[in-house]
């Protein structure tokens, strides 16, 4: 069979694009060149519905174990009683989560998607926000900070099954422990959805939510370094949601339901290639090197937020406690959008993302901000002093982002700075 020279050659540009270009997307990282290994391995050819020692197919045991170890390690860097490393996505598994703790047209509150919730937290025109009665809180438009007051008004008003905490573009850290009484106040089942801050919490830079929520979700990739993916995991401490249930069996229970929510509720056979890759990254993150990594990552947003700060913009709640930053571009530019400031740095070979902010003027297709995240950056080497050079270069484009000669000068010292940063060992 003669090679697919097409799509190879499509990877091959894609290859060059990340490495000569500063990756500043919140959710995006460079895995490790063992990750990638794994990913390509023949672990793909294998079909394995099912969960270990009791699969529908069979040739399983092999697979099986590298299922359970993926299993053990997530566990290990949670300190968690269960977890399920099969969901294909971090939206996947939070669809498991509502399938298993909720009825279609149940009432559940999440953070509201425009003040930087995520779409699968009620959003109207995800699964969320179709089959299940969403409510929403918000941040306070004072500082961009959560209003736990009117989350705790609503639950009480409202009386949801499900409450979430978790964001897609928030930068502080989350008072679980609040969120927390208020579930078990109304007879509420909490979850966290802690895709983005997961790296920063499996190295112990910020809280760990499994110690206080029912049940936790993430994605594998983000800040946690791994692959594409997501997993569910729970703690010590869960209440059957329909009640009237022994203590040592609630976690039990729960464990059948979700596992049966991921297969055969919404999944069929678990993708084992990308399960294996999960564990070699749950390994990575295992090790110590994995703290020193973390703590470079919340070290160079909290630089970059800051030196935004001092050049004008206005950074949504004053700066960040993890990898990420939301930026209102309407302090400084009024009559620029965040599609048009995306495209022109996209063109200068740094790639963010437009993002609507708190209270935006504007609509999800052009929005007033844009977000900025430090994991990929870091995974680079890239510290400290090259956040000042790069919020340089960003302000540089954004005050004329119509001139392709200024975003060109600008593409060009951004190539030759990241020539001193190797990307893979291929």
């Amino acid at each position: 069979m003669n090679r697919d020279t097409q799509i190879f050659d499509i990877i091959a540009r894609e290859r060059e694009r990340q490495m000569k270009g500063i990756e500043l997307i919140a959710s995006e990282n460079f895995v490790s060149d063992q990750v990638l290994e794994a990913m390509g391995s023949v672990l793909t050819n294998k079909y394995a519905e099912g969960y270990p020692g009791h699969r529908y197919y069979g040739g399983c045991e092999v697979v099986d174990e590298a299922e359970n170890i993926a299993r053990d390690r997530l566990k290990q860097l949670y300190d968690a009683e269960y977890a399920n490393v099969q969901p294909h996505s971090g939206a996947q598994a939070n669809m498991c989560v509502f399938m298993a703790c909720l009825r279609p047209g149940d009432k559940f509150l999440g953070l509201n998607l425009s003040h930087g919730g995520h779409l699968s937290h009620g959003s109207p025109v995800n699964f969320s926000g179709l089959v299940f009665q969403a409510l929403d809180y918000s941040v306070k438009e004072s500082d961009g900070r959560v209003d736990y007051d009117e989350l705790e008004q609503k639950a009480r008003a409202e009386r949801p099954k499900l409450i979430i905490a978790g964001a897609s573009a928030y930068s502080r850290e989350w008072d679980y422990a609040r969120i927390r009484r208020v579930a078990d106040e109304i007879g509420a089942i909490f979850m966290v959805d802690m895709a983005h801050p997961a790296g920063l919490i499996a190295a112990g830079l910020l809280d760990n939510p499994v110690k206080h929520a029912h049940i936790v979700t993430t994605t594998t990739h983000k800040t946690l370094r791994g692959p594409r993916g997501g997993v569910i995991i729970m703690g010590k401490d869960f209440p059957n949601p329909w009640g009237k249930t022994t203590p040592k069996g609630e976690i039990k229970m729960m464990s059948a339901l979700l596992d049966s929510a991921v297969f055969p509720g919404t999944q069929g056979g678990p993708l084992e290639h990308v399960i294996a890759a999960k564990a070699v990254a749950f390994g990575e993150a295992l090790d110590p090197s994995f703290k020193v990594y973390q703590a470079q990552v919340k070290k160079n947003a909290a630089v970059m937020a800051q030196a935004f700060v001092d050049k004008g913009y206005k950074v949504i709640s004053g700066g960040t406690d993890n990898h990420c930053m939301l930026i209102d571009l309407r302090t400084k530019f009024p009559d620029l959008t965040g599609k048009v400031a995306e495209k022109a740095l996209v063109a200068a070979d740094i790639t963010t993302n437009k993002n609507m902010v708190p209270f935006d003027s504007r609509s999800p297709f052009q929005t007033s901000g844009l977000r900025f995240g430090t994991p990929a950056i870091t995974t680079r080497g890239l510290k400290e002093d090259r956040m000042l050079q790069i919020v340089d270069f960003i302000d540089t484009v954004l005050h004329a982002p119509e001139s392709e000669a200024n975003i060109a000068a600008v593409r060009a010292e951004v190539n030759r700075m990241m020539a001193n940063y190797p990307l893979f060992a291929w």
